[in-house]
């Protein structure tokens, strides 16, 4: 059994070079390979994806690109692949792809939450909760933190202003594995160190994170082939919320449709929302409710199904709030000991009823969703718990019958478009 847990601790040979060059019809980009000092042995990466898997971190170093006219992130920009000891606050070990990629998706949401101080957690590339708030970081982190508490534990968390100590000791409160900040308060930061196996990383860059949210930088898709696919990252359209544009449609007999406008705090939810949805595995659809996820469905394979698990999701979080608050036992440690304890037993129906009752906290929550409803029952059904706004690409042959959906409902429910469609796989 040990051997099988060394493999998780065993830091890989390094065999990849110390520079990567990338032309691209005449362009070039230069690239250098970021290696870290610590406890007095240079190297890159521990490993990649899995322990198996040796990998490498290159930072652009030099060079431009400029494709149909537009100009990519150049050098200087650097954020994660720019990190040096130095920022390196608390380290422990080098680090492994998936705690820096992790850092890295959370900066991709980050870009478009300028506005507010926000906070995210992130677990397998996908965040568990994220939230923004105008009462400061400690309540943004506090609400993210609440929206998943069991899928946040081990995360990576990533916030977009200087982590104060009231902050650092909500984070102290479980366990994660890295925290990263634009930058940290004397205190904060000493109370942070006190979690020995938690990475601390300072990443400047943050603090200039909405000035990169139009340039795109340029992604590659490897083919199990060796063959590559090129394109550009994508680009938030809505920046604000007089970029959604009005839900409105014709059907085959010529009637029109126009849904309800969202309110201010709607549309700020949803705002919100699809910044979030920027950082999520597609197909997926977020819950939103003042500034915070509520719940975050990811990578299924149809639109309603992935509505139904993540209204599951909703209930279960909430359920689990009620039981980690009441009992200090996850919803799982409870339905287990009420297996044989009565007391746990009632207190386990007892808030099953609450969670139902109270529809997983969705009543009065918005809904965004990635690629638009080639049906209307995704939005039915998200009406039924309690939502009050939808935000989704459009362009369906069907959004007369959706934003019909809307229109009969009672109350009426709200319903924008984007405008672009925002899958990530």
């Amino acid at each position: 059994m040990s051997s099988l847990k060394n493999m998780y601790t065993a830091i890989q040979d390094d065999p990849f070079p110390a520079d990567m060059t990338i032309t691209l019809g005449g362009q070039t980009l230069v690239y250098r390979k970021r290696t870290w000092t610590i406890d007095g042995e240079e190297r890159g990466l521990r490993y990649g994806e899995n322990p198996d898997q040796p990998a490498a971190l290159y930072e652009l170093v030099d060079g431009s690109l400029s494709v149909g006219g537009v100009a990519f992130r150049g050098p200087g920009k650097g954020l994660v692949a720019a990190l040096t000891e130095a920022n390196m606050l608390q380290s422990g070990k080098h680090p492994g792809k998936i705690n820096l990629t992790d850092v890295d998706n959370g900066l991709n949401i980050l870009q478009y939450l300028a506005a507010k101080p926000a906070a995210v957690i992130l677990k397998h590339n996908n965040p568990s909760g994220a939230a923004w708030s105008d009462a400061g970081l400690a309540d943004a982190f506090r609400k993210a933190f609440h929206a998943d508490r069991i899928a946040a534990f081990g995360g990576a968390i990533v916030v977009n202003r200087t982590l104060d100590a009231a902050t650092a000791e909500i984070i102290n409160s479980a366990y994660f594995e890295v925290v990263a900040a634009p930058d940290f308060e004397p205190a904060a930061l000493a109370a942070l160190k006190t979690k020995k196996n938690l990475r601390i990383l300072q990443i400047p860059g943050i603090a200039f994170l909405d000035s990169l949210g139009a340039e795109p930088f340029l992604e590659f898709k490897s083919l199990i082939d060796g063959g590559q696919v090129a394109q550009f990252s994508f680009r938030n359209r809505i920046r604000g919320a007089a970029d959604f544009l009005p839900a409105q449609a014709q059907d085959k007999e010529g009637n029109t449709f126009i849904a309800r406008a969202p309110s201010a705090r709607e549309a700020d939810d949803l705002l919100f929302a699809w910044a979030v949805e920027a950082g999520v595995t597609s197909n997926s659809v977020i819950f939103v409710k003042d500034g915070a996820t509520v719940a975050i469905g990811t990578g299924e394979q149809d639109r309603v199904g992935c509505v139904q698990i993540t209204v599951s999701k909703a209930l279960t979080k909430y359920a689990d709030m009620l039981s980690f608050s009441r009992a200090g036992l996850s919803i799982y440690e409870l339905t287990h000991k009420a297996l044989t304890d009565p007391e746990a037993a009632a207190m386990l129906q007892g808030i099953e009823a609450e969670a139902r009752e109270a529809k997983g906290g969705l009543p009065g929550s918005v809904l965004v969703s990635d690629g638009f409803f080639p049906f209307r029952d995704g939005v039915d059904l998200a009406i039924r718990q309690g939502v009050t706004a939808i935000a989704q690409p459009g362009g369906s042959i069907r959004d007369p019958e959706v934003i019909a959906a809307c229109n009969q409902a009672a109350p009426q429910v709200a319903m924008v478009f984007t405008g672009q469609r925002s899958f990530k796989h």
